[in-house]
């Protein structure tokens, strides 16, 4: 590739005192970072940026340094909506029109089209244009382009539902399928949801990436109390409380005291709060004051929404009703001992006394739901453990020749009844699930396994059953989870389990939960324990003297 006839840098510095702008430092960083991306072929780049940090703008003004430089470059820009890609269509030809190194350049003067497409006259192309801009949902499919450029692709709009985060990756796959060999590809955006596609791009091998943040170093604190003492290793300069319109932006000496001790900073809370997130100086400190940003803070509706918006975590701009994060995970298996003639379950030091197993059957075709198995046992404290949870897979049962049932998902359950002596199964009969339980006890019988099967039809609202079941023991600290639910062989990526949780909307009919649905049956399958860690205190409670007389074992033999 040909050296460019300017520095991006320079280009972008002539711009800025044309429009009487004082560039701060990270403007500098991401021009370089722009143009050493640029000039490799074939490069993928990933640029995050808070919002309100003109990355858009910078883009404007790349793309004017990029057909400037390369006249013939044909550059396809995507965003959310049309209308928003026609935004940077327009800033590039104003910056074109304009800029000191263009009005007297007739290769990047504009010859023909309009906003959606247009032709500077240094290309010789006739057919897909310089600049087509459009949005992700609109088809590209005909289009041909030495750059292609994702400007906030992901949005709420785009994410927002389990069908609308479906689609995008489907839409952004037809970008690798029209781009010239060699061509290079931009990312820019801020992340909306916990699977963020600026997850999956950070993993490429051929990607660059420069990802900044509001506050480059942050420590988070939950229930915090008057005289707790925090030791941070960077100097807290903005200090914030809640979130919401219930937020406050703490001021040192009155909120805090603050102290530096060797490399590190001592803080003591002169009042309790809930939550309290402390952080460095911010990215663009000239413009993000803390009087702006404790306005911002105010706004936000969620702890997601600032999170991903002003530290680049991918999370989902909305509340989670189920925070995974809540589970308490463990790895330890159940144990059957006997003694004195009675069996007895231990799950490490905890007796188990219940133990429940729901199944929600689905025939594994496509489009159809996971055919769910959940395992929860239940201690003498209330709490409950999700043990298990897999997915059936195949047929619902296999017979041979003769009828002989020999394998299927029926085969499958009956291998986790037998691993953990499960006495009873409750089975939801909508559906498929009508002959399920008759499937079942056929292969219980062959395999001369003894277990009960309830069989349920659910006429309650799906999402109202899973929210009642769920949400209180989650918050309350009461539901543990094993960790072969919420691993993943490679360990990277979130499993199907965790990620049903995250996003898990009330609001949404058609969604991913069947897990979850299959877990909400498990847990209200048994009544709910208060053990004796609840009822310490018993009034006018007198001794029981009297003594039992244990358990033994005897041989009967009953004569005619």
């Amino acid at each position: 590739m040909t050296q460019p006839k300017i520095s991006f840098l320079a280009f972008f510095l002539l711009w800025a005192e044309l429009q009487n702008w004082k560039v701060p430092q990270f403007h500098v960083s991401v021009c370089e970072f722009l143009q050493e991306f640029y000039l490799v072929v074939g490069a993928i780049a990933l640029l995050m940026l808070p919002r309100g940090h003109s990355k858009s703008t910078i883009l404007d003004i790349f793309n004017a340094w990029v057909i400037y430089c390369w006249p013939e470059t044909q550059i396809l820009h995507q965003g959310t909506t049309d209308s928003d890609a026609y935004k940077c269509s327009s800033g590039t030809r104003d910056v074109l029109a304009r800029h000191p190194l263009c009005i007297n350049n007739p290769n990047v003067q504009i010859k023909k089209g309009e906003t959606e497409r247009w032709f500077v006259k240094g290309t010789k192309d006739v057919r897909y244009g310089t600049m087509l801009a459009k949005g992700i949902l609109s088809g590209v499919t005909g289009h041909r382009a030495h750059f292609i450029q994702n400007d906030d692709v992901e949005t709420p709009k785009t994410t927002g539902t389990p069908e609308a985060r479906e689609k995008l990756p489907s839409r952004l796959s037809e970008q690798t399928h029209i781009a010239i060999p060699g061509a290079k590809k931009l990312w820019v955006g801020t992340p909306h949801t916990y699977d963020s596609i600026y997850e999956g791009i950070k993993k490429l091998s051929r990607v660059r990436s420069l990802i900044l943040k509001m506050f480059e170093h942050e420590k988070r604190i939950e229930d915090g109390k008057i005289n707790q003492k925090v030791m941070l290793d960077f100097e807290p300069i903005h200090v914030f409380t809640g979130i919401g319109k219930g937020s406050k932006y703490l001021l040192k000496d009155k909120g805090y005291i603050c102290n530096k001790k060797n490399k590190h900073w001592e803080v003591v809370l002169l009042e309790e709060h809930n939550l309290i997130d402390f952080y460095s100086e911010s990215l663009w400190p000239e413009r993000f004051t803390a009087e702006e940003m404790a306005g911002r803070r105010e706004e936000c509706r969620t702890l997601n929404e600032w999170d991903s918006q002003y530290q680049m975590h991918a999370k989902p701009v909305g509340d989670v009703r189920l925070n995974p994060e809540k589970l308490i995970p463990y790895a330890v298996e159940p144990v059957l001992t006997r003694a004195n003639g009675v069996w007895r379950m231990m799950l490490g030091e905890r007796q188990i006394v219940g133990m429940t197993c729901s199944w929600d059957p689905s025939s594994g075709k496509l489009k159809s739901d996971t055919s769910a198995v959940e395992l929860v046992l239940h201690d003498d404290l209330g709490n409950k453990y999700w043990h298990r949870s897999i997915e059936l897979t195949g047929e619902v049962v296999k017979t041979d020749e003769q009828g002989n049932i020999v394998g299927g998902q029926v085969w499958q359950l009956c291998d986790l009844i037998e691993e953990f002596n499960i006495t009873r199964v409750s089975i939801e009969t909508n559906g498929i699930g009508n002959f399920a339980p008759a499937s079942l006890k056929g292969t219980l019988k062959k395999r001369k396994i003894r277990c009960g099967i309830s069989e349920q039809h659910s006429t309650q609202n799906k999402n109202k059953r899973i929210l009642e079941a769920l949400e209180g023991p989650l918050i309350s600290g009461m539901l543990w989870v094993h960790v072969s639910v919420i691993d993943t062989p490679d360990g990277e990526n979130t499993s199907e389990q965790y990620k049903q949780m995250q996003q898990f909307n009330p609001a949404l009919s058609d969604q991913d939960d069947d897990h979850l649905d299959s877990l909400a049956r498990a847990i209200t399958d048994s009544p709910e324990r208060v053990g004796k860690i609840h009822n310490k205190e018993q009034h006018n409670e007198r001794p029981n003297w009297r003594t039992s007389g244990g358990v033994v074992e005897a041989t009967l033999d009953f004569e005619n």
